[in-house]
Parts: C-alpha cells; sequence; structure tokens
C-alpha cells in the first residue's frame, strides 16, 4: 500500500488524503471534519456510492439492503462488529436500495442483503446472503490477500 490513501468523506463528498499509518487514528475529513475512517459504518446515498466506489484508495465493502428486509436488519449488528475489526485496513459501508433504486440496479443487485467489495474504483468480489461478523471480515480479508 502507497504512503497514503486517498478517501472521500460521506458527509460532504470531500476527498481526502489519509497517511496510511494514521488510518487506525480516526482520521477526519479536512472539509467539514466528519470521521472517515472510525470503524464506523457509513451511510451512503447515490453521490456518495458513486464518488466512495470509484475514488477511494482504501477498499470498501457496501452492504445493500433494505429496511423491509428481515436478514438485512439481522445482520445490521454483525456488519457493524465487522467495521470495526477491519478498522484501518477497510470502510464498511451500507446503501438502502429502497432509496437508490438506481445505484441497485446499476450494480447488478439482485437480492439483498448483497455485500459487493471495490478497491480503486473496480469491484473485487461479493457475496449474497445474511453473515455473520468472522465471515465478513474473512470475505474481505481473503479477497485481499
Amino acid at each position: 500500500m502507497a504512503d497514503a490513501v486517498k478517501l472521500s468523506c460521506a458527509t460532504c463528498g470531500q476527498m481526502n488524503r489519509v497517511a496510511v499509518d494514521r488510518l487506525n487514528a480516526g482520521p477526519k475529513c479536512g472539509a467539514c471534519g466528519d470521521p472517515l475512517a472510525d470503524g464506523r459504518v457509513i451511510e451512503l446515498d447515490a453521490g456518495g456510492h458513486d464518488k466512495a466506489t470509484r475514488g477511494d484508495e482504501l477498499p470498501l465493502l457496501v452492504d445493500y439492503w433494505a429496511p423491509w428486509c428481515g436478514p438485512c436488519r439481522a445482520m445490521a449488528p454483525e456488519f457493524v462488529k465487522a467495521a470495526k475489526v477491519l478498522q484501518g485496513r477497510a470502510r464498511l459501508a451500507k446503501l438502502n436500495t429502497e432509496d437508490n433504486p438506481q445505484i441497485a440496479q446499476r450494480a447488478r443487485i439482485q437480492g439483498i442483503p448483497a455485500l459487493v467489495l471495490y478497491l480503486r474504483g473496480r469491484e473485487v468480489a461479493r457475496l449474497a446472503g445474511a453473515r455473520p461478523a468472522s465471515e465478513i471480515v474473512a470475505f474481505v480479508q481473503g479477497n485481499l490477500a
């Protein structure tokens, strides 16, 4: 990995350059001050999704979900646990497919929950169905080795 990576802010959309050795320190956006990589799950809208999946240089795992989906809701706490474990190595985000059907269609999401791993503007791997945190972490680590 390089000395620094580019990360988009989910709040304001600003691209930020973050030193790799600072990723575990909870870096903040230079424009709005919101956290960039603090081990929490990021909520994405259409614009944030496109900017992050195309421009981020840290692996990004997106959970495509909907509020009416029981398995999606059941997996949510596990996704949060995985985000904490992967802090500094990957960012985890959620996109509500009900609010953003055009993004789900463009990403070829055919069932939810669907996990798609992106790296430097391209899809690396995908995984369907609700998973425990340990499987989510293993999925990310296994596809970046």
